[in-house]
């Protein structure tokens, strides 16, 4: 949809990318485009050379669409049965559960998925969820290095090999927001089809109140009670009832117990956890956070800086509120980085932000070989970026509207 609208015209729009940002993209996107095929055609990905499944995070989607399309949707929320569903489609034990953990409005889409032979619907995930990611990341940018950037994110390559849904969120993250100052009805409708992953939905409702954009929040509510009304009439009570009844369970099991290992999430709450925190001690440390970062937020979409850092610092803040953060979930980072590449080919980048971007991108690589938690300060260096940028945004005038706002972008 973001692509639909033309991008805005930017002065110094030609103005040359810097070659260590374009050589460093370059070599990125080929790992990208080469290391799948390459895998699939070893057996190194999706099944191994014995034919049995490789177990990856997609097997709870088709499991889930399995489920529903045998006439039984709410049984998609039963840990042992989703279980014994993903064991016949593997035909291989693994440690754990792949659960489904999402609301109903999502089996519309798990169910389209499990029409499909298992390789085909995890290949046709991936790549119709790159599809809107790859246009969006084009319009932010504005230019067609837009394209590379995209290809080249290297969380690209984690939400592809277990076949998560990094594309669709970033994607309807990164729509909602190039599209609020030009589309609001159709951001609100990008925002209201968020409501898969609810976590990250939090900040817009205090940002959008905070800026009066009432079309934008009006259409979003539409949106998500609309989508979910067609679940219920579809799915039934029955499928609204387990989800509820599964959700605390999931949430003992997860943020109580560290049944994923505290490595794998990537927030200040699991960070706390991981060097042996306390729960309530890193429950503390989340809230004082998450209201931090609620404030600031409502405060920003308040002043007079630049629409373009608004959307960066929204983008960047939804990652940083939500105790259950995986790291292919910072494929949202995808957005603000965007944003500002968007900045830097138009006002130049400054001396610290390629080294600093650099050093995210090494520990993107730190935790992709040696597991170590390091997501959360992948985050930080992105949002402490964005806040630079702003300079003391807080000493200037509140902005009378979004309007005033986005002719600063």
């Amino acid at each position: 949809m973001a692509a639909s609208i033309p991008a805005p015209t930017i002065p110094g729009e030609h103005s040359a990318i810097p070659a260590a940002l374009l050589n460093v993209c370059f070599v990125l996107a080929v790992i990208n485009i080469c290391y799948f095929p390459a895998a699939y055609l070893s057996h190194s990905w999706i099944w191994d050379s014995d034919g049995r499944g490789i177990p990856t995070d997609f097997v709870n989607v088709w499991a889930a669409g399995r489920l529903v399309l045998e006439g039984h949707p709410a049984l998609a929320y039963d840990w042992d049965i989703q279980r014994q569903v993903e064991l016949a489609l593997l035909r291989q034990e693994f440690p754990g559960y792949f659960a489904w953990h999402y609301p109903p409005p999502f089996l519309f889409l798990a169910s389209l998925l499990a029409q499909f032979p298992y390789s085909v619907a995890f290949i046709g995930w991936v790549s119709a969820s790159f599809v809107p990611y790859i246009f969006t990341m084009r319009a932010i940018v504005g230019r067609n290095f837009g394209w590379l950037l995209g290809i080249a994110f290297p969380m690209v390559f984690n939400n592809t090999l277990v076949g998560q849904n990094g594309f669709l969120t970033a994607a309807l993250i990164g729509g909602t927001l190039y599209l609020i100052p030009v589309r609001p009805i159709l951001a609100g409708v990008c925002l209201g089809l968020l409501s898969y992953k609810p976590q990250y939905g939090l900040l817009f409702p205090i940002v959008l109140i905070a800026a009066s954009q009432w079309t934008v929040f009006f259409s979003a509510a539409v949106t998500a009670i609309g989508i979910a009304f067609a679940s219920w009439l579809v799915f039934g009570t029955e499928s609204w009832q387990a989800f509820f009844h599964w959700m605390p369970m999931f949430s003992q099991a997860f943020l109580t117990e560290g049944k994923a290992t505290w490595w794998k999430l990537q927030s200040l709450f699991s960070l706390v956890r991981y060097f042996g925190g306390t729960e309530s001690l890193a429950w503390a440390f989340q809230w004082v956070l998450t209201a931090s970062v609620a404030v600031v937020l409502a405060l920003m979409w308040r002043s007079r800086i630049s629409y373009t850092l608004k959307a960066a610092a929204l983008a960047c803040g939804t990652l940083l509120t939500t105790p259950y953060l995986f790291m292919y979930d910072t494929m949202v980072l995808a957005v603000p980085v965007a944003f500002l590449v968007r900045m830097g080919l138009k006002e130049g980048f400054r001396p610290y932000e390629l080294p600093a971007l650099g050093c995210a991108l090494a520990l993107f690589f730190v935790f992709t070989f040696s597991g170590t938690p390091v997501g959360l300060t992948i985050i930080l260096i992105v949002a402490t970026l964005i806040l630079r940028r702003a300079g003391s945004w807080w000493r200037r005038e509140p902005a009378p509207g979004m309007e005033a706002a986005g002719a600063h972008a």
